[in-house]
């Protein structure tokens, strides 16, 4: 296949079930696994970070570095958390395992914190502008650390995984705009794990799922009263992103409805984006977001795709 054809892989593996039987009343439903809670994510083990930098002079602007022993330079995956958005429910700890389980595999990783809703600063535009300034903190620190520019590709998870959208769309922000920072970093990929690629479509939903207004609370409004807001950090409003973008979500994930992701996968495809969308089957929401978990080699294999392009 060209590297320039577009493409968009919808994957899906159902449960097996027991049909040699003629009589269905014989047939037992098969039990589904429980799912992952967010304190199962929050108590998964972790090892201490190899540096804690700071990429600001806000106390929540900061990051924590892995970097494997064996020689540079190396790629690097940019990790950035979830939680609703919300400071008093998530902070960077929730990726470090994925920092490490990366790092095994001679994979950098920067976990980047940044400013939540409760804290001064947070919202529009200061989270947005954290998450930008903290990537391209890594020209800075690359030299130190033996960083490859080259190969840099943001991760994130649920509220995490919308920002690591938005910073795909950094290219397209006008310098007009609060969030513009002139020459982004330029990624070789983003992979996206349940986190939403439209604010306008997906209120209702967070708000239900993270028991609070986040999104009027992080956009300082509503879509009636800050239209542009919404376009500028919604990636479906800024396509083509011409970035490559993995989808991965879990099959029993209700934070963000499948539906509406495989609507803007196809439309990122259309648009003449690669973007390729995994269900991976009997998981849910935190599972993908966990080296523990049957998602990890999913998740892995997406990130060694896209540093080995």
């Amino acid at each position: 296949m060209s590297t320039r054809r577009f493409w968009f892989v919808l994957s899906f593996v159902g449960l097996a079930a027991a049909m040699h039987s003629q009589d269905p009343s014989k047939q037992r439903a098969t039990p589904q696994p429980s799912l992952m809670t967010p304190a199962d994510l929050q108590t998964l083990p972790v090892n201490p970070a190899d540096h804690h930098l700071a990429y600001g002079d806000d106390p929540n602007q900061f990051g924590e570095l892995r970097v494997p022993v064996r020689v540079g330079p190396h790629p690097v995956v940019v990790l950035v958390h979830g939680g609703c958005w919300k400071a008093e429910y998530a902070t960077l700890r929730d990726l470090g395992p994925i920092g490490d389980a990366l790092k095994k595999d001679g994979i950098a990783t920067w976990n980047i914190e940044y400013r939540r809703l409760g804290e001064p600063g947070a919202g529009w535009p200061g989270t947005y502008l954290d998450v930008g300034r903290a990537i391209d903190h890594l020209r800075q620190i690359a030299p130190e650390y033996s960083l490859d520019l080259a190969r840099v590709v943001v991760l994130g998870h649920s509220a995490g995984g919308h920002l690591a959208m938005w910073s795909g769309t950094r290219q397209q922000i006008p310098d007009n705009s609060p969030l513009y920072i002139p020459n982004p970093l330029r990624l070789r990929g983003i992979i996206n794990l349940a986190g939403t690629v439209d604010m306008t479509q997906n209120i209702a939903n967070m708000d239900d799922r993270c028991q609070d207004t986040v999104v009027p609370r992080m956009l300082g409004g509503s879509p009636d009263s800050v239209p542009d807001r919404y376009r500028q950090v919604s990636a479906s409003a800024m396509l083509p992103l011409g970035v490559p973008q993995i989808l991965i979500w879990g099959q029993r994930d209700d934070f963000i409805p499948r539906p509406l992701i495989a609507k803007y996968a196809s439309a990122a495809q259309k648009a003449g984006d690669r973007a390729q969308l995994i269900i991976v089957p009997n998981v849910g929401h935190f599972e993908t977001a966990s080296p523990a978990s049957p998602a990890w080699q999913i998740v892995r294999k997406a990130v060694l795709s896209l540093l080995t392009k």
